[in-house]
Protein backbone atom coordinates (compact mmCIF):
# COMPACT_ATOMS: atom_id res chain seq x y z
CA UNK A 1 0.00 0.00 0.00
CA UNK A 2 1.37 3.37 -0.61
CA UNK A 3 2.11 6.02 1.62
CA UNK A 4 -0.66 8.43 2.21
CA UNK A 5 -0.73 11.94 0.97
CA UNK A 6 -0.93 14.41 3.56
CA UNK A 7 -1.53 17.89 3.48
CA UNK A 8 2.43 18.77 3.75
CA UNK A 9 2.59 16.34 0.47
CA UNK A 10 -0.06 18.79 -1.24
CA UNK A 11 1.77 21.96 0.16
CA UNK A 12 4.96 21.07 -1.29
CA UNK A 13 4.00 20.21 -4.81
CA UNK A 14 1.55 23.38 -4.74
CA UNK A 15 4.06 26.41 -3.82
CA UNK A 16 6.79 25.62 -6.95
CA UNK A 17 4.00 25.72 -8.97
CA UNK A 18 2.35 28.84 -7.69
CA UNK A 19 5.52 30.62 -8.05
CA UNK A 20 5.84 29.17 -11.78
CA UNK A 21 2.58 29.89 -12.91
CA UNK A 22 3.25 34.16 -12.11
CA UNK A 23 5.33 34.43 -15.47
CA UNK A 24 3.09 32.50 -17.65
CA UNK A 25 0.29 34.35 -16.67
CA UNK A 26 2.38 37.75 -17.09
CA UNK A 27 2.88 36.66 -20.58
CA UNK A 28 -0.69 35.29 -21.18
CA UNK A 29 -2.28 38.45 -20.00
CA UNK A 30 0.41 40.86 -21.92
CA UNK A 31 -0.68 41.76 -25.52
CA UNK A 32 1.17 39.99 -28.47
CA UNK A 33 3.48 37.97 -26.22
CA UNK A 34 1.47 34.83 -27.35
CA UNK A 35 1.48 34.89 -30.84
CA UNK A 36 -1.42 32.24 -30.88
CA UNK A 37 -3.67 34.75 -29.02
CA UNK A 38 -3.78 37.84 -30.74
CA UNK A 39 -6.88 40.04 -30.94
CA UNK A 40 -8.29 39.67 -27.62
CA UNK A 41 -9.30 41.69 -25.03
CA UNK A 42 -6.70 41.98 -22.35
CA UNK A 43 -6.40 43.49 -18.87
CA UNK A 44 -5.26 47.09 -18.84
CA UNK A 45 -7.42 47.76 -21.70
CA UNK A 46 -10.38 50.39 -21.63
CA UNK A 47 -12.71 46.93 -22.30
CA UNK A 48 -11.34 45.30 -19.59
CA UNK A 49 -11.68 47.75 -17.22
CA UNK A 50 -15.41 47.58 -18.20
CA UNK A 51 -15.70 44.27 -17.46
CA UNK A 52 -17.21 42.84 -13.60
CA UNK A 53 -15.79 40.09 -11.97
CA UNK A 54 -18.12 37.06 -13.86
CA UNK A 55 -16.38 38.57 -17.08
CA UNK A 56 -13.29 38.55 -16.53
CA UNK A 57 -12.85 34.90 -15.07
CA UNK A 58 -15.28 33.96 -18.46
CA UNK A 59 -12.25 35.83 -20.22
CA UNK A 60 -9.25 33.53 -18.44
CA UNK A 61 -11.68 30.44 -19.00
CA UNK A 62 -10.92 31.44 -22.80
CA UNK A 63 -8.05 32.35 -22.24
CA UNK A 64 -6.18 29.57 -20.31
CA UNK A 65 -8.97 27.28 -22.27
CA UNK A 66 -7.50 28.18 -25.68
CA UNK A 67 -4.52 27.66 -24.64
CA UNK A 68 -4.20 24.46 -22.40
CA UNK A 69 -7.43 22.29 -23.24
CA UNK A 70 -5.85 21.38 -26.65
CA UNK A 71 -2.36 20.53 -24.80
CA UNK A 72 -4.52 18.59 -22.21
CA UNK A 73 -6.50 16.93 -25.43
CA UNK A 74 -3.25 14.83 -26.77
CA UNK A 75 -2.76 12.32 -24.85
CA UNK A 76 -6.80 11.44 -25.70
CA UNK A 77 -5.76 10.84 -29.17
CA UNK A 78 -4.66 7.09 -27.99
CA UNK A 79 -8.59 6.99 -26.79
CA UNK A 80 -8.98 4.84 -23.63
CA UNK A 81 -5.89 3.53 -23.62
CA UNK A 82 -4.23 6.89 -23.31
CA UNK A 83 -7.13 7.57 -20.75
CA UNK A 84 -5.54 4.92 -18.19
CA UNK A 85 -2.14 6.83 -18.31
CA UNK A 86 -1.76 9.69 -15.40
CA UNK A 87 -0.62 12.13 -18.09
CA UNK A 88 -4.77 14.05 -18.61
CA UNK A 89 -4.76 14.29 -15.00
CA UNK A 90 -1.64 15.80 -14.39
CA UNK A 91 -1.49 18.32 -17.25
CA UNK A 92 -5.91 18.92 -16.63
CA UNK A 93 -4.90 19.54 -12.82
CA UNK A 94 -2.16 22.00 -14.13
CA UNK A 95 -4.27 23.29 -16.23
CA UNK A 96 -7.35 24.23 -13.49
CA UNK A 97 -4.46 25.27 -11.20
CA UNK A 98 -3.05 27.99 -13.64
CA UNK A 99 -6.84 28.71 -14.27
CA UNK A 100 -7.32 29.22 -10.51
CA UNK A 101 -3.81 31.64 -10.00
CA UNK A 102 -5.24 33.62 -12.39
CA UNK A 103 -8.95 34.10 -10.98
CA UNK A 104 -7.41 34.87 -7.70
CA UNK A 105 -5.45 37.40 -8.90
CA UNK A 106 -8.18 39.53 -10.28
CA UNK A 107 -9.96 39.17 -7.13
CA UNK A 108 -6.83 40.46 -5.24
CA UNK A 109 -5.46 37.52 -4.28
CA UNK A 110 -1.93 36.94 -4.56
CA UNK A 111 -0.49 35.34 -1.87
CA UNK A 112 1.15 32.59 -2.18
CA UNK A 113 -0.06 30.90 0.91
CA UNK A 114 -3.89 32.07 -0.26
CA UNK A 115 -3.59 30.02 -3.87
CA UNK A 116 -2.34 27.36 -2.53
CA UNK A 117 -5.12 26.94 -0.16
CA UNK A 118 -7.36 27.98 -3.21
CA UNK A 119 -6.07 25.15 -5.07
CA UNK A 120 -6.26 22.30 -2.23
CA UNK A 121 -9.30 23.23 -1.87
CA UNK A 122 -10.92 23.64 -5.24
CA UNK A 123 -9.56 20.84 -6.83
CA UNK A 124 -8.30 18.46 -4.30
CA UNK A 125 -11.11 19.25 -1.25
CA UNK A 126 -8.64 19.99 1.31
CA UNK A 127 -9.06 22.70 3.82
CA UNK A 128 -4.97 23.30 4.46
CA UNK A 129 -4.03 25.59 7.46
CA UNK A 130 -2.89 28.68 6.72
CA UNK A 131 0.82 28.77 8.38
CA UNK A 132 1.44 24.95 6.88
CA UNK A 133 0.28 27.03 3.09
CA UNK A 134 3.11 29.84 3.64
CA UNK A 135 5.56 26.92 4.06
CA UNK A 136 6.07 27.37 7.59
CA UNK A 137 7.51 24.05 9.50
CA UNK A 138 8.45 22.62 6.04
CA UNK A 139 12.33 21.61 5.08
CA UNK A 140 13.19 21.85 1.78
CA UNK A 141 14.49 18.33 0.16
CA UNK A 142 18.45 18.32 0.55
CA UNK A 143 19.31 20.01 -3.18
CA UNK A 144 16.21 20.69 -4.30
CA UNK A 145 14.94 24.31 -2.85
CA UNK A 146 11.46 25.83 -3.53
CA UNK A 147 13.51 28.10 -5.47
CA UNK A 148 15.03 26.25 -7.71
CA UNK A 149 11.75 23.51 -7.96
CA UNK A 150 10.04 26.99 -9.48
CA UNK A 151 12.98 27.71 -11.56
CA UNK A 152 13.14 24.08 -13.50
CA UNK A 153 8.96 24.09 -13.54
CA UNK A 154 9.43 27.74 -15.61
CA UNK A 155 11.79 26.97 -18.03
CA UNK A 156 14.81 29.46 -19.95
CA UNK A 157 11.23 30.49 -21.64
CA UNK A 158 9.77 32.17 -18.85
CA UNK A 159 12.77 32.77 -16.35
CA UNK A 160 14.76 35.58 -15.93
CA UNK A 161 16.35 34.62 -19.99
CA UNK A 162 12.88 34.81 -20.88
CA UNK A 163 11.75 38.40 -19.78
CA UNK A 164 11.23 41.09 -21.87
CA UNK A 165 9.19 41.78 -25.37
CA UNK A 166 10.29 38.13 -26.77
CA UNK A 167 7.08 36.02 -28.46
CA UNK A 168 6.35 33.24 -26.28
CA UNK A 169 5.03 30.91 -28.49
CA UNK A 170 2.09 27.75 -27.88
CA UNK A 171 5.06 25.42 -28.01
CA UNK A 172 6.78 27.04 -24.96
CA UNK A 173 3.64 27.29 -22.90
CA UNK A 174 2.70 23.62 -23.56
CA UNK A 175 6.28 22.69 -22.30
CA UNK A 176 5.35 24.90 -19.30
CA UNK A 177 2.13 23.29 -18.72
CA UNK A 178 3.99 19.80 -18.96
CA UNK A 179 6.42 20.62 -16.64
CA UNK A 180 3.95 21.58 -14.00
CA UNK A 181 1.78 18.67 -14.63
CA UNK A 182 4.69 16.71 -14.25
CA UNK A 183 5.41 18.22 -10.83
CA UNK A 184 1.79 17.18 -9.99
CA UNK A 185 2.12 13.67 -10.16
CA UNK A 186 3.95 13.41 -7.43
CA UNK A 187 0.97 13.57 -5.06
CA UNK A 188 -0.60 11.22 -7.19
CA UNK A 189 -4.56 9.92 -6.57
CA UNK A 190 -5.83 13.34 -5.36
CA UNK A 191 -5.12 14.48 -9.28
CA UNK A 192 -8.53 11.63 -9.52
CA UNK A 193 -10.31 14.64 -7.12
CA UNK A 194 -10.33 17.07 -9.85
CA UNK A 195 -13.49 18.54 -11.38
CA UNK A 196 -14.07 16.96 -14.78
CA UNK A 197 -16.25 18.20 -17.45
CA UNK A 198 -19.61 16.73 -18.61
CA UNK A 199 -19.86 12.84 -18.61
CA UNK A 200 -20.96 12.58 -22.60
CA UNK A 201 -17.85 15.08 -23.53
CA UNK A 202 -15.67 12.46 -21.61
CA UNK A 203 -17.64 9.57 -23.09
CA UNK A 204 -16.11 10.54 -26.54
CA UNK A 205 -13.07 11.06 -25.20
CA UNK A 206 -12.61 7.07 -24.77
CA UNK A 207 -13.06 6.59 -28.46
CA UNK A 208 -10.07 6.48 -31.02
CA UNK A 209 -9.41 9.44 -33.43
CA UNK A 210 -12.28 11.54 -32.02
CA UNK A 211 -11.09 11.33 -28.64
CA UNK A 212 -9.30 14.30 -29.42
CA UNK A 213 -12.66 16.28 -29.51
CA UNK A 214 -14.36 14.96 -26.90
CA UNK A 215 -11.15 15.54 -24.10
CA UNK A 216 -11.12 19.10 -26.02
CA UNK A 217 -14.41 19.76 -24.62
CA UNK A 218 -14.67 18.18 -21.32
CA UNK A 219 -11.70 20.40 -20.02
CA UNK A 220 -13.25 23.41 -21.38
CA UNK A 221 -16.33 22.35 -19.12
CA UNK A 222 -14.30 21.44 -16.28
CA UNK A 223 -12.39 24.99 -16.14
CA UNK A 224 -16.21 26.01 -15.88
CA UNK A 225 -16.89 24.43 -13.05
CA UNK A 226 -13.42 25.15 -11.57
CA UNK A 227 -14.28 29.01 -11.51
CA UNK A 228 -17.38 28.48 -10.18
CA UNK A 229 -15.93 26.76 -7.04
CA UNK A 230 -13.38 29.49 -6.43
CA UNK A 231 -15.85 31.80 -5.95
CA UNK A 232 -17.49 30.87 -2.74
CA UNK A 233 -13.76 30.00 -1.10
CA UNK A 234 -12.36 33.81 -2.26
CA UNK A 235 -15.23 35.53 -0.98
CA UNK A 236 -14.05 33.48 2.26
CA UNK A 237 -10.42 34.73 2.01
CA UNK A 238 -11.70 38.16 2.11
CA UNK A 239 -14.17 37.79 4.95
CA UNK A 240 -11.53 35.39 7.31
CA UNK A 241 -8.08 35.27 6.48
CA UNK A 242 -7.98 32.30 8.50
CA UNK A 243 -10.58 30.57 6.77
Amino acid sequence: MSEPITDEHVVKALRPFVRAARPVLEAMRTPGRLEELAGMRVPGSAAWAAMGPAERADWWINRVGRLTALVTAIPGLGGALADRLPVQDAVGAAAQGLLLCAIAGEHGVDDVGDRVRLIAWVLFERRIDPALARGEGIADPPGDSEEAQTAKLTGEDFGEAGKGDRKITLKACAGALWRMGRALRGIGDELEKRPRGRFYHRAVGMLPVVGMAGDYLAERSALKRVAQRADGFLRDIHTRPDA
